[in-house]
């Protein structure tokens, strides 16, 4: 994959890294982490200046993250309370109440997690659906957007520009700390999970047997 990043940056230049980061932020699994810091190093040996390279990848990354909003505006407020008030989903505990307290505290508290988790791997892209859902201001959700974007690219790209053939190193770094991201987030999950089961999935058995 990292032969293919290569050949592509160096075919096609700052539109390249636009695209490949638009993609990582629509897909995931595809890795900035790799993508940015040879961005960086690609500059030493290309007609391509780092601040360009900077400027590009924030527009990808901008433009990826209005893909996921506009799912998160699908996924409008009375089509989850409707997905959540079915019996399934009250069987796991759920109730059509929970969309509504959810998006009041992202509308209260929540929206700045947009600037912060773009700074954050594995969260970074998919923090745009919940912003989405809860129909954050398009301005306020452009610059935090903007903003966290601009951050995580610039340091990658200049780690990678300053490393230069030892960008590699850069990309495993930060590849460590992604994984150190997600073991936290597992186990954030498994203990909400536990939770969920023993205060949720559990009282509403009981009452369902009762009925």
């Amino acid at each position: 994959m990292q032969e293919a990043f290569f050949s592509f940056i160096s075919q096609f230049g700052y539109f390249a890294v636009a695209a490949l980061i638009l993609l990582e932020n629509v897909f995931p699994p595809i890795p900035s982490e790799v993508i940015l810091p040879l961005s960086g190093a690609l500059v030493t040996q290309t007609d391509m200046q780092l601040p360009g390279v900077i400027a590009f990848a924030t527009v990808g990354s901008v433009v990826g993250a209005f893909f996921l909003y506009g799912i998160g505006r699908l996924l409008s407020q009375e089509r989850l309370e409707g997905f959540f008030d079915t019996k399934p989903m009250r069987m796991l505990g759920f109730h059509s109440g929970d969309v509504a307290k959810a998006i009041g505290w992202f509308d209260k508290r929540g929206q700045i997690t947009v600037l912060i988790c773009r700074c954050i791997p594995v969260v970074r892209s998919l923090i745009s659906i919940p912003a989405g859902t809860a129909k954050m201001g398009i301005i306020r959700f452009t610059l935090y957007t903007l903003v966290g974007s601009l951050v995580w690219n610039a340091v990658l790209c200049t780690l990678g520009f300053y490393a230069g053939n030892a960008w590699e190193t850069v990309s495993q770094q930060v590849e460590g700390f992604s994984d150190i991201v997600k073991i936290v987030i597992i186990v954030i999950a498994v203990a909400v999970i536990a939770w969920w089961i023993v205060k949720r999935i559990i009282p509403a058995m009981k009452k369902d047997r009762a009925e």
